[in-house]
């Protein structure tokens, strides 16, 4: 089985692309599944949200490669919306392929090259500020003044900065001309740093080789200017990172 370098530890290739769970479990009480060194830095996240008022919940958590490449090939397909950037459906059938396949990397990343196959991103958003049956967007609109989510949000931006120590950060918090903004996308900075540092370029195409990929020719031509347009997130946008994670006392 081939494995990749990071710090001193080994990452099972894999892993790294989706195609394998064992280094996620559940979360207590949910379907939804994470790295296990990510529970509790999460759970401290949470108890923080909770003093704050919020009922902070994971939407999206771990995604396998053949569900990435389930929602890519859809949208390829035009069985599910593709949307420009101010979040409106595109009429892909007037796209040529290569312009199809920049839109849906625009709002969908590339199977095996998803931040999701490492289970240390998560989509998060405040329970308490819906209804049980509110069908969840995850769209900008939320998350802006007016939006359900809006002051979940707003508590983030300030407790992200003061609370660095506890590794979470926004790797799509601004558009740098590749993934649009993904305010509720949060990622944990010690293991995302380990699983960047080791995918490459070569590892992605090898998984996008064997599978069966909508618009294959396409990603497999325009690889190098994906892989730094839409898969890697500058350092600059990582936390620094103490080692300590202290669940956050002041709320």
């Amino acid at each position: 089985m081939l494995v990749a370098s990071r710090e001193g530890a080994m990452i099972v290739t894999q892993e790294l692309t989706g195609q394998i769970d064992a280094h996620v479990i559940c979360l207590p009480a949910s379907d939804q599944r994470v790295h296990r060194e990510l529970l509790g830095p999460l759970a401290a996240l949470t108890e923080s949200a909770r003093q704050a008022g919020f009922d902070l919940q994971v939407a999206s958590g771990f995604r396998s490669f053949e569900r990435q490449l389930h929602i890519w090939n859809a949208k390829a397909r035009g069985l599910r919306p593709v949307l420009d950037s101010a979040g409106a459906p595109l009429d892909i059938a007037s796209l040529d392929n290569t312009r199809r396949m920049f839109a849906i990397l625009r709002w969908s990343a590339l199977p095996g090259a998803s931040r999701h196959h490492w289970g240390c991103d998560v989509d998060i958003y405040d329970a308490a500020a819906v209804a049980h049956d509110y069908k969840l967007q995850l769209s900008v609109a939320e998350t802006c003044a007016g939006g359900p989510f809006a002051e979940l949000h707003a508590w983030l931006d300030g407790f992200l900065l003061r609370r660095e120590d506890l590794g979470f950060f926004r790797p799509y918090g601004a558009d740098r001309g590749g993934v649009a903004p993904e305010p509720w996308h949060l990622s944990f900075a010690p293991l995302a740093r380990q699983f960047q540092a080791a995918l490459q370029p070569d590892c992605v195409a090898a998984a996008i080789e064997a599978a069966d990929l909508a618009l294959k020719a396409e990603v497999l031509a325009n690889i190098e200017e994906i892989f730094q347009r839409f898969i890697h997130v500058p350092q600059s946008a990582y936390p620094g990172e103490s080692g300590n994670f202290e669940p956050d006392r002041e709320g």
